[in-house]
Formats: structure tokens, C-alpha cells, sequence
């Protein structure tokens, strides 16, 4: 009898397919794409729409990722974090997960553009070409800003949250963009910290590899600020109510102050203690929107 672990079971196969598609970051994208419809709709959105955005988002995020373990398998091998991704230890073979990666992003196009609108659909090929071409073949092997420009693939979702429901875009989805794009250099940076010994074995220049830890925490704090700044300013232009602004003005305290600790003392201890936060913040955040919205 084949055993569900062997590489030749399909229970292995199927859970090697779905690793490539790095599911946690998927999850944190759909965190800040369903409220945005909230907020868009200035209501509860049809369940239907809810779905198929979803339905779409998730599998072109997870063709980007894929297109990413692809492209950074040599980077993989070299890192004690990623030694185990399946393209690492060839459970799957290159040829597979690039065929994987397109069918994947194919599918996402057709479905948003046939069940949302043309516009989802641009948006979320755009966000997986800005991904793998600039961040993934370009910043993320020759610049310590990769992270900080390269980030902006993953601020895309709450531009398809919004063009789902309205079908245009404004003022007030970009500013979500903005908020999304400034928490990922310190939700990052954080992350880098603790495993900078595994960056500078791979020749990625993270940023805290490049600069140090002093000069990682001054811009942390920095983007924390400017990440604070357009959350409160989506108050005024969304014309948000005091739910909303009570939780951008606690929460991003609160992100603020584990900045500082970064800053004044960048052990891994408060970086982990950063990066935690940054997810429980962004969860939070965009978790008042809906709150704000229905109440």
C-alpha cells in the first residue's frame, strides 16, 4: 500500500501543488480585498460578488507565488527558511510548476473578467506581472528598496475590491493601496531581521544585510509613520465614521510603539514582536471597515 507521504501518493502531490502557492500570503491578501468591497459598496456587497472576487484573487496570487518559487528556487536551496519548498527537494519539477503558474493565472483572468468585470481582471494580471518581472527577476536580487517598490503587487487586492463593486477606481482605493504599501516595508523588515543570516547566504540585499539593524529600525519607524498617516487620512476622503477611526488611531499606536522598541533595540525578539503585530494590525484595520460600515 502507498503511503500518503510518499512522493508518489496524490495526498503528496496535491499538498506539494498547494505549497507552491504560499497559502499564507494568499489569506493576507483576501484579509484587505473583502473589506474594501464593504466600504465601495457603502453596504453588505452580493454574496455572489464576494465569491467570485475571492474566487479570482486567490488563484492569481497563487500563480504569482508559484511564478515566484519558479523563479527563486537557486534562492531557496540557500536559505534554512525555504530549504523545504517543493521545488527545493524536487517534489515538484520546474516544468511542472511553471505549467502550474500559468494555467493558474489564466484561470483567474477568465473567471474575474467573465463573473466581475474586465477591470478586476487587468488589475490582478497586473499585480502578478509587476510581481514576478520587477520585484521577483529584478529588485529583489539588486536592490535593498526590493521589498518597498516590489510591494506594491501586494497592495493591488484592494484596487480589485473596489473595481469589483464599483468598476472605476478614486481616490479613496488608493489610499488603501497606500496604507497597504507602507505596512509591508516594516512587516518585512521585521521578518528580515530574524533571518538576515539567511539573506546574506542567498546575496539578497534585504535591507537590514545591506544597512544594518540601526538603520532597518530608523526606516521602519519612518514607514510605520507614513503608513499611520494614510490610514487616517482614508478617514476624511472615505468619509469614514468614528468606529474606523478609533481603531486607525489605537492600532497604529500600538504599531508605532513596536516600531520604536525595533529602533531603540532591534533584537529579534522585538522584530518578531513587529512582525506579529503587522499581521494582527492589518486584520484589525480593515476588519473596522466592515464594522464601520454595517453599524
Amino acid at each position: 500500500m502507498m503511503r500518503v507521504n510518499s512522493p508518489d501518493s496524490i495526498r503528496f502531490r496535491v499538498n506539494s501543488f498547494f505549497a507552491l502557492t504560499k497559502p499564507g500570503i494568499i489569506r493576507t491578501l483576501l484579509i484587505t480585498t473583502v473589506p474594501t468591497m464593504f466600504v465601495a459598496e457603502k453596504g453588505t456587497p452580493s454574496l455572489w460578488l464576494i465569491v467570485a472576487t475571492m474566487v479570482g484573487g486567490t488563484f492569481a496570487a497563487a500563480g504569482a507565488n508559484s511564478f515566484n518559487m519558479v523563479l527563486d528556487v537557486d534562492i531557496d536551496k540557500k536559505m534554512n527558511r525555504t530549504s523545504n519548498r517543493p521545488l527545493v527537494t524536487g517534489a515538484i519539477t520546474t516544468k511542472e510548476a511553471t505549467v502550474f503558474a500559468f494555467v493558474l493565472e489564466v484561470f483567474a483572468f477568465i473567471w474575474l473578467f467573465g463573473f466581475v468585470n474586465l477591470l478586476s481582471a487587468f488589475l490582478a494580471l497586473s499585480a502578478t506581472a509587476f510581481y514576478v518581472f520587477v520585484y521577483t527577476m529584478w529588485l529583489k536580487r539588486s536592490s535593498p528598496s526590493n521589498i518597498v517598490i516590489g510591494g506594491a503587487a501586494g497592495a493591488v487586492p484592494v484596487l480589485i475590491g473596489w473595481a469589483a463593486v464599483t468598476g472605476t477606481l478614486g481616490w479613496a482605493p488608493i489610499l488603501l493601496f497606500s496604507v497597504i504599501f507602507f505596512w509591508t516595508p516594516p512587516h518585512f523588515w521585521a521578518l528580515a531581521i530574524n533571518y538576515r543570516d539567511d539573506y546574506a547566504a542567498a546575496e539578497v540585499p534585504m535591507l537590514p544585510v545591506v544597512t544594518g539593524l540601526k538603520e532597518t529600525g530608523r526606516q521602519i519607524v519612518f514607514y510605520s509613520i507614513v503608513l499611520i498617516a494614510f490610514s487616517l487620512a482614508f478617514f476624511f476622503v472615505a468619509e469614514m465614521g468614528t468606529y474606523y477611526l478609533v481603531a486607525a488611531i489605537g492600532l497604529g499606536s500600538l504599531f508605532l510603539f513596536f516600531a520604536l522598541k525595533v529602533l531603540l533595540n532591534p533584537i529579534e525578539k522585538n522584530a518578531s514582536r513587529l512582525f506579529r503585530y503587522s499581521i494582527t494590525y492589518i486584520f484589525l484595520l480593515f476588519s473596522s471597515m466592515i464594522l464601520d460600515v454595517l453599524l
